[in-house]
């Protein structure tokens, strides 16, 4: 399906085009094949990165774009529309790029940035815990201070593609100094350091970034695996975690146009009786339906990340959590609906529609379950009650 710019300035017009231009060079087709032989889309991933893309939102100095999470959530958008989207940019770029540029060192933009900006450095995010999820005031990962190091003990479930990046971004707690509270804080983790193992979690997800389960026993890390301040708290967690809620939401609606536009097409050329089956209304309305919700979605994306982008961290937050919502939702409705309107060959290998289903339905989980969207609209918008 194409998507009208008219909205957009004319550099994110052209951004799009060319992402999009990007995205059919390879295609699902390329995609598949990289999953079907667990194997990485390395190739796509490095030119993505040699053209600029994947750093588009990070600083020029360090090597990026200079934009913003705005223009990021264009390219997934559009690898994902063209049947290739790449997981990672949602944690490497978005939300390890992004925490980098705000609050690390000069030494830590130097040492990371311009690597994630083209693609040559890999960066995983670890805040999930078997026990806690991602609700970061039970996280029971603990950093403590020996002399001028750090001591990171604790485990992360759920965690994507460790086995490919560089190093992680981990979640921790460390005690206020001064209430004595456990507060969050963040550690960059090299993933060859000491105490440090990770294993491959079983998925059934079809794509080719794997899932894993994180140990650190013991893992000591110098004064500088610290990013920002250290009783900073949530402040700096959220300016992570809004990105990636915009991210994901560019990431399932993507793959949702994607869909939509094989059954369109389907529709349109399909002919059973007397006229296409995209002629009668049973088959047409819910497909305008679908991209009817897909766009309502990719407006409340744009709202978020011109938010975030803007500095307006708190409403960002809101109109985040709210575009993730919205397009998994949309998404997954749009992927079922595309599926159903190819009949039986919305199952088969040729048409790939049903390697979408579990893919997009990780949109409606993570990072964030629907309901605990729902949780924080009834409690921070609507100003309702808690139940826990």
């Amino acid at each position: 399906m194409t998507v009208t710019s008219t909205w957009e300035t004319p550099e994110q017009a052209a951004l799009r085009a060319a992402v999009a231009a990007l995205g059919g060079r390879y295609g699902q087709e390329y995609f598949n094949g990289v999953v079907r032989d667990g194997e990485q889309p390395d190739r796509l991933w490095a030119e993505a990165g040699r053209l600029g893309y994947l750093g588009v939102n990070l600083p020029e100095q360090y090597g990026g774009g200079g934009a913003g999470i705005t223009e990021l959530s264009i390219v997934l958008e559009e690898l994902g529309a063209a049947g290739c989207p790449l997981l990672l940019m949602v944690v490497s770029p978005a939300i390890c790029g992004t925490v980098i540029a705000r609050f690390g060192t000069e030494q830590q933009r130097r040492r990371w940035l311009p690597g994630l900006a083209d693609g040559s450095v890999r960066m995983a995010f670890g805040i999930t815990e078997p026990d806690a999820g991602s609700n970061a005031h039970r996280i029971t990962t603990t950093a403590r201070r020996d002399g001028g190091d750090w001591v990171l003990t604790g485990r992360k479930v759920f965690i994507s593609g460790v086995d490919v990046a560089d190093a992680t971004l981990i979640v921790g707690r460390t005690e206020d100094a001064r209430s004595g509270r456990l507060r969050p804080c963040l550690f960059i983790v090299p993933r060859d350091a000491p105490g440090f193992s990770f294993r491959p979690i079983p998925m059934e997800v079809w794509a080719p970034e794997k899932q894993f389960e994180l140990v650190l026993d013991e893992v000591r890390l110098p004064a500088d695996a610290l990013v920002g301040e250290e009783d900073a708290g949530l402040l700096q967690l959220f300016a992570g975690l809004n990105p990636e809620r915009i991210m994901t939401a560019a990431f399932a609606i993507g793959m949702g146009r994607c869909a939509l536009g094989r059954a369109v097409e389907y529709a349109r050329t399909r002919q059973v009786w007397r006229v296409p089956i995209g002629a009668h209304q049973a088959v047409a309305h819910p497909l305008a339906q679908a991209h009817i919700e897909l766009e309502l979605a990719r407006l409340m994306m744009r709202k978020a990340a011109q938010l975030y982008d803007a500095g307006d961290d708190m409403a960002a937050g809101e109109a985040a959590n709210m575009a993730k919502y919205a397009a998994g939702e949309a998404a997954v409705k749009a992927v079922d609906q595309a599926v159903h309107t190819l009949g039986g060959n919305g199952l088969t290998t040729e048409y790939g529609l049903a390697s979408l289903i579990t893919g997009v339905r990780v949109a409606r989980i993570a990072p964030v379950s629907r309901e605990m969207i729902l949780n924080f609209v009834s409690h921070t918008t609507l100003g309702l009650p808690k139940s826990y």
